[in-house]
């Protein structure tokens, strides 16, 4: 088995591509995916996310393909270490570059490391651990991040002497086979359940209707539409989107399979905010969204409703909304705990970050435990 590292993820055949096991089909692990990131600018050494992807071959086969990027800051990774870089700045040590695997601008849960079938990600961590070690020593990074692992991959990476960092996010999941929307709201508490039903009429009375598009039925309109909502969120931050146009008309020519769009629109036929989805074989996964309008609960239709109303149409059984949001537990998110593991070169500064993620642990696990009090269903 060889294991050596590449700049751009187009290196890969798709014969050789179609040797690895995306188990769910997830689409943020998808090479379109990847490569759309790539080709538009946005994973590149301008943006700080230069690809340097981990591949393992034995003989002519690939076996084994894990995302990774040379990064020279933190953004767009969702897990916050900038008081790491600060620290390592305060004792005259570099903390940028550093080596992250992750999805570029995608705090969501997947498989970080893809193998053939025949192969077992036991086997192959322990090495590939090693491999990154070293070539984190070569290319002079302070350290090496795995965002956002899948649940086995997290177990697995706990025995490789990395530090796991935990945190919470809110998840939908189809606890009981609810079949529609209204008995998933049968299963809230009264007060909890009319509280929806509310938030739900004032679009309707504001002249909002609502419209579910899949990926192949998305027109260029509908699309420069969505991504002119997207820019707005961000330029109220007084940001720019990290993601440009290109990366999303490539998404939608190469992954339309996989693409869902809820487009809002007041009265008849003007569009004013939207919403953009990804989906696997079991999950939704709710990721972009922006409002030409300021209008009463529209953010929860759009991105919340009409996701698990989605979820319930196409048999779905768990939605990974995006990040973060409290907001998000009284109408029926549940809280869920994420990680990321970290090691640091610097044998010091990997002490004290271990001893951190430990006792910010103990934070997180309470913080969850007191989520879930605040869940709307009936006791």
């Amino acid at each position: 088995m060889k294991i050596r590292f590449i700049d751009q993820i187009s290196q890969i055949s798709e014969a050789h591509w179609q040797q690895l096991n995306n188990h769910d089909n997830n689409p943020f692990i998808g090479k379109a995916f990847l490569q759309a990131l790539e080709t538009s600018g946005a994973a590149s050494e301008k943006s700080g996310w230069k690809p340097h992807h981990l591949i393992a071959e034995s003989g002519d086969n690939l076996i084994a393909f894990m995302p990774l990027y040379i990064k020279t800051h933190s953004y767009g990774e969702y897990v916050f270490d900038w008081s790491w870089a600060e620290a390592y700045q305060r004792y005259g040590l570099a903390y940028y570059p550093k080596l992250v695997t992750a999805i570029p601008y995608t705090p969501s849960q997947g498989e970080r490391l893809l193998v053939a079938d025949d192969v077992q990600k036991s086997d192959l961590l322990p090495l590939i651990a090693g491999a990154l070690k070293a070539e984190a020593t070569r290319l002079g990074a302070s350290s090496w991040h795995l965002l956002f692992p899948q649940e086995d991959e997290h177990q697995l990476l706990a025995d490789q002497q990395l530090h796991a960092r935990l945190t919470c996010q809110f998840h939908w999941f189809n606890t009981d086979n609810w079949q529609n929307f209204d008995q998933f709201l049968a299963s809230f508490s009264s007060k909890k359940r009319k509280n929806v039903k509310q938030e739900r009429r004032k679009v309707v009375q504001q002249g909002l209707t609502l419209e579910r598009l899949e990926g192949a039925d998305i027109t260029s309109e509908q699309l420069e539409h969505f991504y002119h909502c997207y820019q707005i969120t961000y330029l109220q931050r007084g940001q720019k989107g990290y993601l440009n146009r290109t990366f999303f008309q490539q998404l939608v020519e190469t992954m339309p399979e996989q693409i869902m769009l809820v487009i809002a629109r007041h009265t008849a036929d003007t569009p004013v905010a939207a919403a953009l989805f990804f989906h696997d074989n079991t999950r939704l996964y709710g990721r972009y969204w922006g409002s030409k309008v300021e209008a009463d609960s529209l953010h929860f239709e759009a991105c919340y409703y009409q996701g698990i109303e989605y979820c319930l149409e196409k048999g779905l059984d768990h939605f990974d909304p995006g990040t973060q949001g409290e907001h998000k537990i009284s109408r029926g998110f549940r809280p869920i705990i994420t990680a990321s593991h970290h090691w640091l070169a610097e044998p010091e500064f990997d002490a004290a970050i271990r001893d951190f993620v430990q006792e910010e642990a103990e934070h997180v696990q309470q913080y969850a435990e007191q989520a879930r009090e605040m869940l709307p269903f009936k006791e």
